[in-house]
């Protein structure tokens, strides 16, 4: 995954889908302990893979981590080579173990895996998948939006998210078509308050597990990297981001390695994990850290009857469009019906059917989308759906924000349509556009350009955004630049309005 440098400013983005990508962030500085009850941390390394390449440093990883973590305060659980279920027993002892007010962090070394803008964690025993088989992976994989919604209804005031999964797409075999996703995961760019996460790559970049075959070192160049950052004193959290982000930059450029970490920071405070910042006298951790580890060690984990807080808990993805939004909900039960409302009153619509069977159910399958008004104001959209067994599941709330939905649709389709950010025109002399850019403008703050410079120096002027026809370019905008004929090429960069930066693109005559 690419790196985008995401600013100090807060964008106050509201959860998609009631699931808000929180889990992260760190404890809260030592100046604010009334906030921070206790550090709880969850790492977890996936090596030994059955079906998939086996990886060589994961586990090594989560266990430098865990060390670190406890130097740190932190009452650490260890997980190593979780199969599907041991994976959803660790994360449930995990919930167990954050209370209100609590600072969590999750750290996960594997293999992750992105569909359509999702990112799956692959336990050990995920299987083998081939193309159109994208169900299958979901099925057997864990949804990492759904442990930042699970830390949220614990009442975690800040937590983080650490994920050094960013690899080649696992599934691929040679003189097969493979499953359609990325091999390294999707950008989480909308974060509730208290939320920072962090990957070990940017987006179609891999991470280097080594600098060469005679590295030695037993971690890979990212965790090496950010587990010595994290304890360097006085540091806050973004900066020990910036730290590592250039660090390993460096270090993977060294073998001519594209690899720059990318972070995501939506905390309310600075966040100091060792020491307060630099100006601030020292103060001691007033709880001493609690030993390692291991989750197998905790008692055993019982599955609870369905809830409001169940990991089946049904997630939206909104989509802006001329005539309103789509709504399209993802449950990962096999269903029978779904139904929906708006707010906490009011009679359940049910959503139909389309035309195709459900190969869990034998049954024609749920529609699983629904159409609001292009005015729709934000509100709670109140889900529920009936299991195979014929039983109402839910209601589950899906918090409908039109600015973040709009903002992240938006991202979303810049993110898969780089190529087309820039075109050049010949008419009465050299013209740059970027219309495209124009018409994505809501997830933009601002465009900066280099001409026939790999360095964007230059600000593009925007018009401001329109929530009511947000595509539509004004009339008295100009969509290009004049250029002179000898102009070759044009680099372009976006600041997003969450504060991260692209990746910076070229684009050639």
């Amino acid at each position: 995954m690419t790196s985008w440098l995401l600013s100090k400013a807060r964008f106050k983005a509201g959860l998609l889908s009631g699931l808000a990508f929180g889990i992260v962030a760190s404890l809260l500085a030592f100046a604010a302990p009334a906030y921070a009850e206790k550090r709880v941390a969850l790492v977890i390394g996936n090596n030994d893979y059955r079906n998939v390449p086996k990886l060589q440093k994961a586990v090594n990883d989560a266990r430098t981590m865990g060390d670190t973590l406890k130097q740190l305060g932190f009452t650490v659980m260890v997980a190593e080579n979780q199969t599907r279920q041991a994976f959803s027993q660790s994360l449930l002892a995990f919930d167990k173990a954050v209370g209100k007010g609590d600072t969590a962090f999750f750290f996960y070394a594997g293999h992750g895996f992105e569909i359509a803008g999702q990112n799956f964690l692959l336990p050990t025993d995920v299987p083998a998948a081939t193309e159109g088989q994208e169900e299958l992976v979901r099925d057997a994989s864990i949804l990492a939006d759904r442990i930042i919604e699970r830390l949220q209804n614990k009442g975690a005031r800040t937590a983080i998210l650490v994920f050094d999964a960013c690899r080649n797409n696992p599934f691929e075999r040679s003189g097969t078509r493979a499953v359609a996703g990325g091999g390294g995961l999707a950008p989480m760019t909308q974060l509730p308050e208290g939320v920072f996460s962090i990957f070990s790559a940017g987006p179609r970049q891999t991470a280097l597990d080594r600098l060469s075959n005679d590295d030695a070192n037993p971690n890979s160049v990212f965790t090496r990297t950010f587990t010595k950052e994290l304890t360097q004193p006085g540091v806050n959290l973004v900066q020990v981001a910036q730290r590592t982000r250039r660090l390993v930059a460096e270090l993977a450029e060294t073998v001519r390695h594209k690899q720059i970490p990318v972070y995501f920071d939506q905390m309310v405070d600075d966040v100091f994990l060792s020491g307060t910042a630099k100006a601030a006298p020292e103060v001691a951790v007033a709880k001493p850290a609690e030993p390692l580890q291991k989750v197998a060690a905790l008692p055993p984990v019982h599955r609870l009857a369905p809830s409001n807080d169940s990991v089946n808990a049904p997630i939206a993805m909104f989509s802006r469009h001329n005539g309103g939004w789509t709504v399209v909900f993802s449950i990962a039960d096999p269903t029978l019906g779904i139904s929906w409302r708006m707010g906490e009153a009011g009679d359940f619509r049910e959503t139909g059917f389309i035309d195709t069977l459900d190969p869990r159910t034998r049954k024609r399958m749920p529609n699983p989308s629904i159409e609001l008004p292009a005015d729709a104001p934000a509100a709670t959209i109140q889900v529920r759906y009936v299991d195979t067994n014929g039983e109402v599941q839910g209601p589950f709330p899906i918090r409908f924000d039109p600015e973040a939905a709009l903002i992240r649709d938006q991202r979303k389709i810049l993110d898969m349509t780089a190529t087309s950010w820039l075109s050049f025109r010949e008419f009465n002399g050299l013209l740059v556009y970027y219309t495209h850019l124009m018409s994505y403008r809501c997830a933009i703050r601002e465009v900066r350009v280099g001409i026939d410079s790999a360095v964007p120096d230059q600000v593009l002027k925007m018009p401001p955004c329109d929530p009511r026809d947000p595509s539509v370019i004004p009339r008295e905008a100009q969509p290009y630049l004049k250029l002179a004929p000898a102009t070759r090429s044009v680099s372009v960069e976006l600041v997003y309005r969450d504060g991260s930066v692209s990746e910076i693109k070229s684009f050639r005559r």
